[in-house]
């Protein structure tokens, strides 16, 4: 097969996988995976486990270390370095160290059915020491884990394991030639990665900034998108060059642009490319599971799943809690560590290339990595149930840290309870303080927690979209309830406990458009504040107010559209600059129709033609050089201009039914 072959078979089986697990609210990464088994060469054999499979699934995890990158900061990485260098240096050297121990006990006590050889047992110490960075950072995105203390000392173990393949990949070849310039090696191997690293990290940052704001002059979302991809691409080829992996050179470029002010706008443009090839990386790691091997040894499979998995688990959490993590953050890095890795099959091919393991064993191996990975989504959306039953002290913490919340709030009566303490939270913390009204906040990451604590904030540890937290709070005492994050799916879940808990409670929500506007209305949200159409309102109150308007007319204006929950606001004339829909988008935009003397409408008065039904309002009708805006009894004409309202299927609908 042909590369574009190949890919099209891969988008084809993408995206008829995704819309089944959809259909059967199943999270997509299942899906892809379970494509991968089927069209394998193991499954129905229509797809090639190829270089084009392989480089396509190495793009996806580059692109999705790019957008880890983004949600860090040098200073931040600095911080995380006893983490980086501490923890993941430990959990790397003492899974390859506790594989050599089990190896040589393998070999001396059943040496007819394993004969391993230290050689052997490194090299497979050092792919069982891997973890998935996608399927791991995936989830932790998806979970809101990042920011946690668990979500950092994951990431920075898997950092550390990108870093620690080179000298590995260096190694296992090394010692199977009984190479004696090893040492040389290793230091030449070494030099170029910390000089790739210091130009990427020293002069890069100085680059960056200068070369966005060159760039963004232009004016071009086009120049912007061809940028960014040549960044990303660019740090990727120079780490991959110097020796390291391509998803660490893409990890920094995405950490130096956290820095510039253009981290929001580059995220939301990496989106799509990351979410795509990181689905064709699920289908190829699908595609290397043999079923039929795993259905004729099962058990010694199984035996290689549970033992590795169960192995991993214990020594990472066990580290972690010696590098002074409570019980529970400890567990949680371990259940997020314990299955295998994309260099994981990278280190073992190599192993089985040099003939350092027995092919058989290797194709075992590598069947019960594959099913790791697949039950790693279940075993992390599970983490918090897992741990409460094996964590002793984890009900005992997480009771403390309600009750914190409780004692701060146990006195004090109608107060605001915000939720998320960022910027906009903390913003409206300060004009409630200056009015003398109580409030408490909850916020998921600790250091600004800590920060703000100790300047005399009242703000608490908590997840507002947990019912204890919310309880904890004083959900039943408050006066009114702020969500200042722009995450519809957190927001949803507060809608629905406080509407369990305190249905008459006033809920303020921040979304960043008119999207979800509809569906936090319909949750139960007294307002919704779309922060776009609110930068609209104000760009257009200080407008008038300079062209000589009255203040009273302008804020009457404005009270006028809040009051009418920005309805006269909602929709906007598309252009090419404009990020096209995502199928999921219920965006409302505004569209042109031009009736033309053949057109179906005409003669038919407005609202004979039943738009409504079409979840499509007609915004106006333009007749000549005439506005008119009583549109219902209004008979159209051949030239009329109608200017509909609606998403973007509903328009095209509607566009249909008014010219044919």
């Amino acid at each position: 097969m042909t590369g574009l072959d190949t890919t099209l078979l891969l988008l084809a089986a993408a995206v008829l996988g995704v819309v089944a697990f959809r259909m059967l609210q199943l999270p997509p990464m299942l899906g892809y995976l379970v494509v991968g088994i089927l069209i394998g060469p193991h499954g129905m054999g229509v797809a090639e486990d190829s270089a084009v499979t392989h480089e396509l699934a190495e793009f996806g995890v580059v692109f999705l270390m790019f957008s880890i990158g983004l949600e860090f900061s040098l200073s931040k990485l600095m911080a995380m370095r006893k983490a980086v260098f501490g923890l993941g240096m430990a959990q790397v050297l003492v899974t390859i160290l506790t594989s050599m121990v089990f190896g040589w006990i393998a070999s001396r006590w059943l040496p007819g059915m394993f004969q391993i050889s230290w050689e052997a047992s490194f090299a497979l110490g050092g792919a069982l020491a891997m973890s998935s960075t996608a399927i791991v950072s995936k989830m932790l995105t998806e979970r809101l884990e990042l920011e946690s203390l668990h979500g950092r000392q994951i990431i920075s173990v898997l950092l550390f394991q990108d870093l620690a393949v080179v000298p590995l990949l260096i190694l296992v070849p090394a010692l199977a030639s009984k190479s004696p310039d090893l040492g040389k090696t290793l230091a030449l191997a070494s030099g170029k990665a910390v000089v790739v690293l210091i130009l990427l990290l020293v002069v890069g940052q100085k680059l960056m900034r200068a070369w966005f704001h060159i760039v963004v002059k232009r004016r071009s979302q086009e120049l912007f998108m061809l940028n960014l991809l040549f960044i990303t691409l660019g740090a990727a080829w120079l780490t991959e060059k110097a020796g390291l992996s391509m998803a660490l050179g893409a990890f920094v470029a995405g950490m130096l642009i956290s820095e510039t002010e253009y981290r929001h706008q580059v995220e939301e443009d990496i989106k799509p490319f990351r979410d795509v090839l990181l689905g064709l990386f699920f289908i190829t790691v699908g595609m290397l599971l043999n079923v039929r091997l795993v259905y004729e040894q099962f058990w010694l499979v199984l035996l290689l799943l549970t033992g590795p998995v169960l192995l991993k688990f214990v020594l990472i959490a066990a580290l972690a809690r010696a590098f002074g993590s409570s019980t529970s953050v400890a567990m949680r890095t371990g259940l997020g560590l314990a299955q295998a890795g994309e260099f994981g099959f990278v280190l073992l091919n190599q192993a089985g290339g040099l003939q350092l393991v027995d092919p058989m064993l290797v194709q075992l191996i590598l069947a019960s990595m594959v099913i790791s990975m697949l039950i790693s989504p279940f075993i992390l959306a599970k983490s918090d149930a897992i741990v409460m039953k094996f964590s002793a002290n984890e009900w005992m913490m997480q009771s403390l840290a309600l009750t914190q919340i409780a004692a701060r709030t146990m006195t004090t009566k109608k107060h605001v309870i915000i939720a998320g303490f960022g910027r906009s939270g903390q913003s409206l913390a300060r004009i409630l303080s200056e009015e003398n009204i109580d409030y408490h906040a909850l916020d998921l990451d600790p250091d600004r927690v800590r920060e703000a604590q100790t300047a005399g904030a009242n703000v608490s540890y908590g997840d507002a979209a947990r019912r204890e937290s919310l309880l904890a709070a004083g959900v039943n005492r408050a006066s009114a309830l702020v969500v200042t994050y722009t995450s519809t799916a957190s927001a949803l879940k507060v809608l629905h406990f406080v509407n369990e808990m305190n249905p008459s409670l006033p809920v303020i929500v921040r979304s960043h458009d008119d999207v979800d506007l509809d569906k936090l209305r319909a949750a139960g949200a007294t307002e919704v504040v779309p922060e776009l159409m609110e930068g609209s309102l104000m760009l257009a109150s200080h407008a008038l107010v300079m062209l000589g308007v009255p203040l009273r007319r302008v804020v009457h204006r404005v009270q006028i559209a809040r009051e009418a929950r920005y309805e006269s606001l909602r929709g906007f004339f598309h252009g090419a600059s404009d990020a096209a829909d995502s199928p999921e988008s219920m965006q409302i935009r505004l569209h042109t129709v031009v009736l033309t003397d053949n057109a179906n409408a005409l003669g038919q008065r407005v609202a004979d033609v039943k738009l409504a039904e079409l979840e499509v309002d007609i915004h106006t009708v333009r007749r000549g050089k005439a506005r008119l805006d009583q549109v219902d009894d209004i008979v159209l004409q051949n030239g009329d201009v109608v200017v509909v309202r609606g998403t973007s299927e509903a328009v095209a609908r509607a566009e249909q039914r008014l010219l044919k």
